[in-house]
């Protein structure tokens, strides 16, 4: 028998990050962890959030798959992929909690900063692919550790000016990989339960109507409003890791 009120903690986490993520098109484990993490033991919470992220995030790649730019977003996910490596040692040889303070406190002042700023550099013109491999590689070496890879790359999007399609379409595929590269080694490590399982199951009604609203926001917002949408998240993301 499911109990109501940890079903509806946990519809209301999966329905709240999911709304977000669609919106946004990344923060899902930053909004659902203030529900799931209260809910469930993080061996439990942590899959739990990847499972629904990466639904959310294949139902905005299928609803706004003319947005999508796999092939510029490539180099990222190659160098996305490379610093995931070096992130595993790092949370093991060194501490952990403080690369996140550090990070924390850079995104959101960052953010902050660029909310109260009234203009901000556009590093427009064609991208070396250097800058994307080395930005990738940023994003997967800090999303070992503090489970957000699309900060880095979000961020840079952002400098580059890029509309709220543009920046979708190349953040998107990126964060999807990233997260299906981190699930994939949880599932090879047997780190994902029956209990966990058993409530991805039962998010999904949740889940669905969240990422729909989500997207219909998306595609209702101006690209002033969705940048500071954006630029909220990250300032909410950056606390979350510090607090």
């Amino acid at each position: 028998m499911v109990h109501f009120w940890p079903y509806l903690l946990l519809v209301s986490g999966v329905f709240a990050g999911a709304v977000i993520s669609g919106f946004v098109g990344f923060a899902f484990s930053a909004v659902a962890g203030v529900f799931l993490l209260r809910l469930l033991p993080p061996a439990e919470a942590v899959p739990l959030m990847m499972a629904c992220s990466i639904a959310v995030q294949s139902a905005s790649l299928v609803t706004l798959r003319t947005c999508m730019k796999w092939r510029e977003s490539l180099p990222y996910m190659i160098g996305g992929a490379a610093g995931i490596p070096p992130a595993l040692y790092l949370l093991h040889h060194v501490d952990a909690w403080m690369l996140r303070l550090i990070f924390g406190l850079f995104i959101a002042a960052y953010a902050a900063y660029m909310l109260l700023h009234p203009t901000f550099s556009r590093f427009r013109g064609s991208e070396r692919p250097s800058a994307a491999l080395a930005v990738g590689f940023a994003g997967g070496l800090i999303g070992g550790f503090t489970a957000m890879p699309g900060a880095a790359p979000t961020i840079w999007c952002n400098l580059r000016g890029m509309s709220k399609n543009e920046q979708r379409g190349l953040v998107q595929p990126y964060i999807t990989i990233m997260q299906c590269i981190a699930i994939a080694l949880l599932l090879a490590g047997g780190s994902i339960s029956s209990e966990t399982l058993f409530d991805f199951v039962l998010s999904l009604p949740a889940l669905a109507a969240g990422a729909a609203l989500g997207i219909l926001l998306f595609g209702k917002v101006s690209h002033g409003s969705y940048r500071r949408a954006v630029l909220l998240l990250l300032v909410v993301g950056g606390v979350a890791l510090v607090v």
